[in-house]
Formats: structure tokens, sequence, C-alpha cells
């Protein structure tokens, strides 16, 4: 560590002429009074939301969404698609393998606020019957296990 001895590392130095700091980007907001206010983003305000899947879930009429609250209400919208994946997976000769949801964060241009600009939610689902697709997937299980199971001492 450098500097001498006894001395604090606490000492703050005084800069003279200065009344007020103000923060950059914590609300991009500064008057000639020094009182802090806070200004609406257009860009902010402007942005819209919308689904584009064929399921029915929320936001499927473009809707607007705050920054600060973009997390909460992506995340929810998300989970719809979860739950729809899940009620999906319970039906007979169908079964759920997996279902992942990814967030996509952005930086306002003009106010400088990080949120979540998107989602995706990915299932893989596993369907059992009589359709031509369920018939090739048990053949092709059927050519990769035989010989898997072989005695080797008879």
């Amino acid at each position: 560590m450098i500097g001498a001895l006894g001395a604090s590392n606490r000492y703050t130095i005084p800069i003279s002429n200065v009344s007020q700091v103000t923060p950059i980007n914590t609300d991009n907001t500064v008057n000639s009074s020094g009182k802090v206010q806070p200004v609406e983003c257009q860009t902010c305000k402007n942005r819209k939301y919308q689904d584009g899947s064929d399921e029915m879930v929320s936001f499927k009429a473009p809707g607007n969404i705050k920054p600060e609250e973009s997390y909460g209400k992506v995340m929810s919208h998300e989970k719809e698609h979860v739950t729809n994946a899940v009620a999906e997976g319970n039906k007979p000769n169908k079964e759920l393998v997996s279902s992942t949801v990814s967030l996509k964060t952005a930086i306002c241009p003009e106010c400088g606020r990080s949120y979540i600009a998107g989602g995706t939610t990915r299932t893989v689902m596993k369907t059992y019957g009589n359709d031509p697709y369920s018939k090739n997937q048990k053949s092709f299980e059927a050519e990769a296990t035989k010989g898997n199971n072989v005695d080797y001492v008879a």
C-alpha cells in the first residue's frame, strides 16, 4: 500500500465552488434551480410490445411497458407460454421434454435506461401415436438400440 504512515484512506479532499453534484444518467434531469425533476423519455413512452405467436397469451395487441416494469411483465408473458407448453405436454401421447426462456436486454438511446426488449420461449415436445413422425421415431429408436444388449458369455 502506498501512502504516508498513519494516514487514513477515508480522507475526503473538499472541492471549492461546487455546491451540488448530480450523477450522470440517473434521471437525465437537472434544471437551473438545482432541483431534480423527472423528464419523460419519448422513446420509452412510445415503445410498444406485441406477441407474435399463435397462442392465446397476453400482448396480442401492442402495448406500452415502462422500462422499470419490463422485466416482470415480459417474464410473466413468457411464463404464459411455458404454462401452455406444460398443459400441452400433459395431454395423452405427448411429453414436454424441455422449455427454455431467454430475455433480450437493451438500452434506450434517449435516456440511457436499460430495459427488457423482448423474450423467447423455446419448447421441445415429444409426440407418441400413429402419425408418420411417431412411426419414424419408433423405427429410428429400434434401429439405434439393436445390438446394445449382447450376451458375450453365451
